[in-house]
């Protein structure tokens, strides 16, 4: 496509891409929303205009700042909507482990999984559990991700819980990025709680959560409902206290087992229902009629050699909408390329190319309840944007292993690589 002609980066209250093709994602523009020969004009961080370069208003011509994007095409910046980033250690033993036949079992009572998560998180201060995120962070920062959602879950008492969220709420401090948090305490059931789930949702759980809230640190209340988790009534207790906050929620549910958690979610008007593999048609239009998100997590279904396939047709047949997220995390999707997950949703899971491109741009803005203000190219919207090196859209989701990013653009700042 020829040399970048673009300026030195620099802040600009005006900034003009143009010359540009644009997958604006916006559904009353067809599929991925494309406008050929289009523009977009920047004033204080947010879109003024995308469009056609030929209906370009004369005053948005001049500029702060003019970028020849080279008929390059861009998106809207990539959404990463189920994370759980923030954490200590990794479990690469438990991984070799499991190759040379471990069972889970027998990897558990040697003091892996969950527990040993949960054991390195909480050994670790706020400032360590952000140097340990950051790596991660930059790795899905490369691919043009402009947001990212991060739960906690892997500290299971208060003070823990508490601080994996004021880690996350700091990695925004250090890099250009928009994090949004999850109260995740319904994760898991802690050793010297074993048996006992409702003790550990009275004690820990929700006083946890009003902590958090008044500390201003949730954006969001999560849970994991599941046969080895929370039971729906369980995970109502936590969404009962979620509202009584005035905070949305959002659930793990049907991953391995149809309990009807995202019948439950859905009935509390949850943004998103993550998972979904045992998910029957009843709960997809359930779903579709509250508005609620079906995230879709191809790296847990690869790295768990999973079988039971997400019920895309189901999905699709009811409407509900569908993201895909990378779930990194160090055990079951230890994932941090949102390219390479859009490759293994079509490729596992037959997703088309604007299912997953609309996945981790606009669908993923729902499942986080901010697509008032990112997710799409168009006026009004904060100016997080992506410009490829690529001649079709399809290369983002067909190549594996392969960034072909141009220039990040977070609300209107062009990111230096």
């Amino acid at each position: 496509m020829g040399g970048s002609k673009m300026s030195e980066t620099k802040p600009a209250r005006t900034s003009l891409w143009r010359n540009v093709r644009l997958a604006t994602l916006r559904e009353d523009f067809g599929p991925l929303g494309v406008i050929e020969k289009g523009a977009v004009a920047v004033h204080d961080g947010r879109i003024a205009f995308a469009g056609a370069e030929s209906d370009l208003p004369a005053n948005l011509t001049r500029a702060d700042q003019v970028v020849d994007c080279e008929s390059r095409w861009m998106t809207p910046a990539l959404i990463d909507c189920h994370t759980h980033i923030v954490h200590g250690g990794n479990r690469a033993r438990e991984f070799q482990l499991r190759l040379e036949g471990a069972s889970y079992e027998e990897i558990a009572r040697a003091g892996g999984g969950i527990v040993s998560t949960v054991k390195a998180t909480n050994a670790l201060s706020v400032d360590e559990l952000v140097q340990a995120a950051l790596p991660r962070l930059d790795a899905l920062l490369s691919e043009s991700v402009s947001t990212v959602e991060i739960k906690s879950g892997y500290g299971l008492n208060i003070e823990a819980e508490l601080k994996m969220l004021r880690a996350a709420r700091q990695l925004q401090n250090l890099r250009p990025v928009r994090i949004v948090t999850s109260y995740l305490a319904a994760h898991a059931t802690p050793p010297e709680y074993k048996g006992r789930n409702a003790d550990y949702i009275a004690d820990v759980v929700l006083p946890g959560l009003t902590k958090a809230h008044a500390e201003g640190l949730v954006d969001a209340v999560d849970g994991f409902c599941e046969g080895i988790a929370f039971s729906p009534a369980e995970i109502a207790l936590v969404f009962n206290k979620a509202k009584a906050l005035g905070l949305p929620v959002k659930l793990h549910a049907e991953q391995l087992s149809d309990l009807g958690g995202a019948k439950l979610a859905a009935s509390y008007g949850a943004l998103s229902a993550d998972h979904l593999e045992y998910l029957d048609p009843e709960g997809a239009a359930v779903m579709a009629k509250a508005g609620t998100v079906a995230v879709l997590l191809p790296g847990a279904f690869y790295t768990l050699r999973e079988t039971q396939l997400p019920p895309v047709g189901a999905l699709r047949a009811a409407g509900t909408r569908i993201a895909i997220a990378t779930d990194c995390n160090p055990g079951t999707s230890p994932l941090t390329s949102l390219l390479l997950t859009m490759n293994m949703s079509a490729t596992l899971f037959r997703l088309t190319l604007e299912e997953c491109l609309a996945g981790v741009t606009r669908e993923a803005a729902g499942a986080l309840g901010i697509l008032k203000e990112t997710g799409t190219i168009e006026a009004g919207k904060f100016a997080d944007l992506a410009l490829w090196n690529i001649d079709a859209p399809a290369e983002l989701i067909y190549r594996i292993g392969f960034n072909p990013l141009h220039e990040r653009i977070f609300k209107g700042e062009r990111i230096p690589r």
